[in-house]
C-alpha cells in the first residue's frame, strides 16, 4: 500500500473519531452549576469537585478511542515499521485537536454572560473546557499503549531452526 493511502486513511478515521468525541464530550460532561445570588454566582463545596469535570469525561473518551483505533490501525500499518508508530501517533494527536475544537465550539458557552442575565436562585452551568493539556494528552497514550502491546505481542527474534543441523564442532576434522 502506498504510504499516502496509509496516512490518508488514518488521518480521515482519526478526524471523524475526533468528531464524534467532541459531540460525545460536550454531550455527556458534567459541568458544575453556578449558584446566582445579588453578587453574582458561587460554587458550593460540592460543584467545585465538579468543574474538573469534563477534563475526566475528555480524557476517557479520548484514551478509550484511541486505543481502539490506534490499535486497529497499528495492526494494519505494522509492516511499515517505525513508521507506522508515528503516522498512529500523529492520527491521535489530530483526532485529540479536533474532538476539543469540536466540543469548544459546541459547548463552550462564556459564564460571565449568563451569570449576568439569570436572576437570583437560578443555577449556571459553567462552561465546558480543558483545565489543563494533558487530557489531550490521553489520546498519544491510548494509542502508543496499543501500538506497544501489539508490537510486543507479534515481536520475534531471530527464527529458530526446526530441522536438526550439524553443530560446528561435529563437522569440522578431528585432529589427531
Amino acid at each position: 500500500m502506498p504510504w499516502a493511502k496509509a496516512i490518508a486513511v488514518t488521518a480521515i478515521v482519526f478526524l471523524v473519531a475526533g468528531v464524534v468525541a467532541g459531540w460525545a464530550w460536550q454531550q455527556f460532561s458534567p459541568l458544575a452549576q453556578y449558584t446566582v445570588d445579588e453578587n453574582g454566582g458561587a460554587l458550593g463545596e460540592e460543584q467545585m469537585t465538579r468543574i474538573f469535570g469534563p477534563d475526566g469525561t475528555f480524557t476517557a473518551i479520548g484514551f478509550i478511542t484511541a486505543l481502539v483505533l490506534g490499535g486497529a490501525l497499528f495492526w494494519w500499518l505494522r509492516n511499515y515499521g517505525p513508521w507506522s508508530v508515528a503516522i498512529v501517533a500523529l492520527g491521535a494527536a489530530l483526532g485529540s485537536g479536533v474532538a476539543w475544537g469540536v466540543g469548544m465550539l459546541l459547548g463552550h458557552d462564556p459564564i460571565q454572560p449568563r451569570l449576568e442575565a439569570a436572576k437570583p436562585g437560578d443555577l449556571v452551568a459553567a462552561p465546558l473546557e480543558l483545565h489543563t493539556w494533558t487530557p489531550a494528552a490521553a489520546w498519544l497514550v491510548g494509542a502508543a499503549l496499543a501500538a506497544a502491546i501489539i508490537a510486543a505481542a507479534t515481536w520475534r527474534s531471530e527464527p529458530v531452526a526446526t530441522t536438526s543441523q550439524p553443530g560446528a564442532s561435529e563437522t569440522s576434522p578431528q585432529v589427531h
